[in-house]
């Protein structure tokens, strides 16, 4: 059986992916430990929007949104490109790879809970019909003495 570096079976039998993505998983949580970050991952979520758009749209001044976008793109949790018509104005994306790494992760630590309280629930059924058992074997020695 497989185990990731938290000690969480995968179950998707897709290990070395898995282990690829821990530090991409690590960096983005790190970088969206900011609120002003994760407010910018959620715009850009519905749509690409320019600098002066996010800074807007977070209440942020240029240079503070300059320095999130600078961190964003260094994570890798965004992309930017130049505006064909003006070299000036660039256009900021999400990245698909790293929400994709932290559903895997979420995937996986999912799987872990629901294998856990699966296995509990089975072992309180069992303690249930053991105690059923040793109850009824109580009643018959009473009723036979």
């Amino acid at each position: 059986m497989l185990r990731g570096s938290e000690g969480l079976r995968i179950v998707n039998g897709r290990c070395n992916y898995l282990r690829m993505v821990d530090d991409e998983v690590d960096r983005f949580f790190e970088v969206l430990a900011d609120p002003t970050r994760r407010q910018v991952v959620r715009l850009l979520g519905d749509g690409p929007l320019r600098a002066g758009q996010l800074a807007a749209a977070t209440g942020a001044s240029s240079p503070a949104m300059s320095r999130h976008l600078r961190i964003l793109l260094s994570a890798r949790v965004i992309t930017d490109e130049r505006v064909p018509d003006d070299a000036r104005l660039r256009v900021f994306r999400l990245r698909q790879e790293p929400v994709v790494a932290v559903q895997a992760w979420l995937d996986q630590v999912q799987a872990h809970w629901q294998e856990q309280l699966g296995a509990f629930k089975k072992h309180v059924e069992k303690n249930d019909l053991e105690k059923k058992d040793l109850e009824k074997k109580h009643v018959d020695r009473e009723e036979t003495s």
